[in-house]
């Protein structure tokens, strides 16, 4: 990585700037003209800009942070310790003239000293994965592989990274493979079993869990990996006071086509060559209040979707919590599945 590679102008978008941040894998861009540092942007910037419902065609420098931490060149020692008292992913070194010299990032050992959570896990393992026939035909959507580890237990790791170890999943097709799995896995956490004898939907098995789960907890479904920090979705959804946090992925689509715009005769009002639409997308993973399930009639199906409208109509607070389109891998068609079998790969 090149410094350079790192720098974006006040002019470049915040919408630009989030790809740039997918496309490095770091958390850190700067506006830095001449090298001279003058503002920084985090992919936290842009997450507070998209939940204030604003435009990400705007330019950085109405988003970005024009009082940066940094520390100068000749304190490097200091860096480590830094990081970790002010909970930054990484600080830039500035020489004299205040150009950035180097920047220094947490590492994953330092990563590992920092809070972690250890909230339960409810997985919803039980659907007939119709969408990715004929692999089901053969195994349950859970135990398909990703790599050398089926799709759940890499959903299980991600959690398990971030101090989770309590595990739940809700089973119904073919759910003895599930459990042959787990059961001979050497694992050091707990994965435990809920039987949905009848579909319930994505979210009515959750009512089997009235008594079991009295605090907050995550729910996922089966066929995603998102790549987030999970403890501060957590913080996010206390901050907010939500009952139920969604966990959305930023899409960037372009429609291959040009757009007609019609006036109200008929006529050609406008025309747009391959626009590009940017919005936010169920990613299939949630933070969720124990009360949840204690309101949830038993044997009901219902999708998890309905159960937040159904809050959000009664006044409850069902928040959202964006991630980058690059953060969230789904599984749920053949071609997804290709597409993250590529992608783990280039990753590991």
């Amino acid at each position: 990585m090149q410094i350079e590679d790192l720098i974006i102008t006040e002019e470049t978008t915040a919408l630009e700037a989030m790809r740039k941040l997918d496309e490095t894998g770091y958390c850190l861009l700067f506006v830095a003209p001449n090298g001279i540092l003058k503002a920084t942007l985090t992919d936290g910037d842009v997450r507070r800009h998209i939940l204030k419902g604003r435009d990400l065609n705007v330019p950085v420098k109405e988003v970005a942070n024009y009082n940066p931490k940094f520390l100068p060149l000749s304190a490097r020692a200091k860096a480590k310790e830094q990081l970790l008292k002010l909970s930054l992913d990484a600080i830039p070194l500035l020489d004299k003239q205040g150009h950035i010299a180097d920047v220094v990032f947490l590492n994953e050992l330092n990563l590992a000293k920092r809070k972690k959570i250890d909230l339960p896990v409810v997985i919803m393992a039980g659907g007939l994965g119709t969408r990715l026939y004929p692999y089901t035909k053969i195994l349950p959507k859970p135990l398909i592989p990703i790599g050398e580890l089926p799709i759940v237990e890499h959903i299980i790791n991600r959690f398990h990274s971030f101090g989770c170890n309590r595990f739940d999943l809700i089973v119904n097709y073919k759910k003895n493979m599930i459990k042959s799995y787990f059961n001979d896995l050497e694992k050091d956490y707990t994965v435990t079993y809920t039987d949905e004898e009848i579909p319930l939907g994505t979210g009515g098995g959750l009512s089997l869990l009235k008594g079991k789960i009295n605090e907050t907890f995550f729910l996922s479904n089966c066929d995603i990996l998102i790549d987030a920090d999970y403890t501060d979705i957590y913080n996010y959804h206390k901050q907010q006071g939500n009952i139920i946090t969604m966990i959305c992925a930023l899409k960037n689509v372009t429609i291959p086509y040009g757009v007609i715009e019609l006036g109200s005769e008929g006529e050609i009002k406008n025309v747009t060559e391959k626009p590009e639409m940017t919005f936010l997308t169920n990613a299939g993973v949630y933070l969720v209040e124990p009360c949840v399930i204690e309101d949830l009639p038993l044997n009901t199906n219902i999708t998890f979707p309905d159960i937040m409208d159904n809050y959000r109509l009664k006044g409850a607070k069902v928040g959202v919590y964006p991630v980058s389109e690059n953060s969230w891998m789904d599984m749920g068609q053949l071609e997804e599945l290709d597409s993250m079998r590529r992608r783990m790969e280039e990753h590991s």
